[in-house]
């Protein structure tokens, strides 16, 4: 059957509270599970939280006290994967019976990812991406993915995959996914700015594959109130003001965008439209130049320390060591 159900959920954070974010998220899954949908896609950040305006206490070239503290409450907000939290969002799946894709802050010993969760409607893990290229200073509290994380997973639903935020401006990226056959497009962000739409409808119309961008909305009142943001003290403040939005695979919107709340956007969709779309144009098949062009991508993990295995240590020191003798 290629008629679907999916949905976006514009939603936003109970900065540095995940227990309660994670109560916010049942909520709205269990809204969206109400709706029939099969897939549903949170925005990028949104367990561990987006803290928009924080400075962490770094200027160029120093980083103040306040800012390691900032940093320390980020990262006792951010989550293990798997772990506890995964455990508990792949609950929501199962109960929705529906695939689940969330942005995370994904906390691997002291470094923070950002990455975006996939769990199948049995509840199961899936698999994870982390965000290859942090935008701006949000290389200071994030670390960078490598390519070992960017799956595109053969569902019962269709092929999906993810791009968080402006890795959907990586030329290689979209390619390399686009040559893995992606069909749903996921797209966690925080990007609320007009010109995102154009974005997402050229990967719509480029990939010829649906996209599903969820953004978060946020007041200042979702942040505690020690929140030295720029933006002020104001609760009603609005820090990310939304813009999900569902298109087709010819470019065009069939749901959204909406702005200034939170929602829950729904569209049925027929997977069959990305053939049809690719009648014309398909960038990894027959509109693809090999002659010319070529992308290589780096799929292993790269570990910065590697470890062989064991060994029988030797009882005594060898004339062709390589290292100072024992003395």
């Amino acid at each position: 059957m290629s008629q679907r159900r999916v949905a976006v959920i514009q939603a936003g954070t109970c900065l540095f509270d995940t227990p309660r974010t994670l109560d916010r998220m049942e909520a709205h899954c269990d809204a969206a599970a109400a709706q029939g949908v099969e897939l549903a896609v949170f925005p990028e950040a949104y367990v561990g939280g987006y803290p928009k305006g924080l400075s962490f206490g770094a200027i160029l070239g120093s980083r103040f006290l306040e800012g390691r503290e900032d940093y320390l409450r980020y990262w006792k907000s951010a989550i293990d994967v798997p772990g506890a939290e995964t455990a508990r969002i792949g609950s929501f799946a199962a109960k929705m019976k529906a695939h689940l894709v969330v942005g995370v802050i994904e906390r691997d010993g002291a470094t923070l990812y950002c990455t975006a969760l996939f769990f199948g409607p049995d509840g199961a893990l899936l698999g994870k991406h982390r965000k290859l290229m942090p935008t701006g200073t949000e290389r200071l509290v994030w670390g960078q993915g490598d390519g070992s994380t960017i799956p595109v997973f053969e569902t019962d639903i269709g092929r999906i995959g993810a791009a968080i935020c402006w890795e959907n401006y990586m030329p290689d990226l979209r390619q390399s996914m686009y040559a893995r056959g992606i069909n749903l497009w996921c797209a966690p962000t925080v990007d609320e700015r007009d010109i995102w739409q154009a974005s997402m409808r050229h990967i719509a119309y480029e990939g010829r594959t649906f996209v599903l961008s969820a953004c978060q909305y946020m007041t200042r009142a979702d942040a505690p109130e020690e929140y030295a943001c720029h933006q002020g003290n104001n609760p009603d403040t609005v820090l990310i003001r939304g813009g999900s939005v569902i298109v087709s695979p010819l470019g065009d919107i069939i749901a959204g965008p909406i702005y200034d709340r939170e929602a829950i956007l729904t569209a049925d969709i027929d997977l069959d439209d990305v053939i049809r779309g690719k009648y014309d144009l398909d960038v990894a098949g027959h509109y693809a130049r090999p002659d010319i062009f070529s992308l290589r991508v780096h799929d292993a993990p790269r570990r910065p320390v590697s470890f062989s295995e064991a060994v029988e240590a030797l009882p005594d020191c060898k004339e062709e060591a390589t290292v100072k003798p024992c003395s």
